[in-house]
């Protein structure tokens, strides 16, 4: 099974707080962090509800 580089692009301050959340559940705290995670259907859902802060990339 393929993994997904995610890297947060974007700040978390002002956003709701599902997406911050979402964001930290991810292993995302700052702007420039990366995490690497299993491409499955519960990454795609958190990338799918804050896709707009983040940028992907496949490993």
């Amino acid at each position: 099974m393929a993994n997904l580089r995610i890297k947060l692009v974007k700040s978390l301050n002002g956003r709701l707080e599902k997406h911050v959340a979402t964001a930290n559940s991810l292993g995302l705290h700052k702007i420039g962090n990366e995490t690497v995670q299993p491409d499955n259907p519960q990454t795609r859902g958190k990338i799918a509800k804050i896709g707009y802060l983040l940028q992907v990339t496949e490993e």
